[in-house]
């Protein structure tokens, strides 16, 4: 049984990275991947989920590996994936090409779900919707419906009104690496 608002971070990192180069997971000799697993882990996250395909890798300390057979059919693959290995009152979604996200970001959104009715949170960086995502667990059979291709929650999250969108700008720029800098 979980505990009262527990939430489990899950790391969104199975693509094969085509524009950049190599999958996203190995950048920076895993450093993307440890950043993300530490924002996590510190930000409020009980457990943390690793969801791998392109690339299997050995995952940091404290989360586990997830593997997404079906990785190359996109971003809902890993989703899927990850929420259908989650235990908790709340995932949060986060990807693993935005290594400047800490904890402080997760910690805020987490605070925002927990105190909105709809219990869905979105980082937002100078009005730009991006990463990470908190949802309630009473959303993820909806979200596991809404998956398709390389959208992940995407469709999910628009056909809602009730997304509370938690401005982090003060805390990271929040922008995906998509192409080696």
């Amino acid at each position: 049984m979980s505990a009262p608002h527990s939430a489990v971070g899950i790391v969104l990192a199975a693509g094969a990275g085509s524009r950049y180069g190599m999958p996203k997971v190995l950048a920076e000799q895993g450093d993307w991947l440890r950043r993300a697993v530490t924002a996590l882990a510190d930000g409020g996250c009980d457990d943390v989920l690793v969801v791998l395909g392109a690339a299997v890798v050995e995952v940091p300390p404290p989360a586990r590996a997830v593997l997404a057979e079906d990785w190359a059919d996109g971003m809902s693959a890993s989703v899927r994936a990850g929420l259908t290995a989650a235990d908790g009152e709340y995932a949060v979604l986060h990807v693993v090409d935005t290594p400047d996200v800490g904890a402080e970001v997760v910690a805020r959104l987490l605070a925002a779900a927990h105190g909105a009715e709809s219990g869905v949170a979105r980082a937002f960086f100078a009005g730009r919707p991006g990463h990470p995502v908190v949802i309630a667990a009473a959303h993820w059979p909806a979200v596991l419906a809404s998956l398709r291709g390389d959208h992940g929650a995407r469709d999910f999250l628009a056909a809602r009104s009730d997304v509370v969108a938690v401005e982090c700008s003060d805390l990271a720029d929040g922008r995906d690496i998509d192409t080696p800098e």
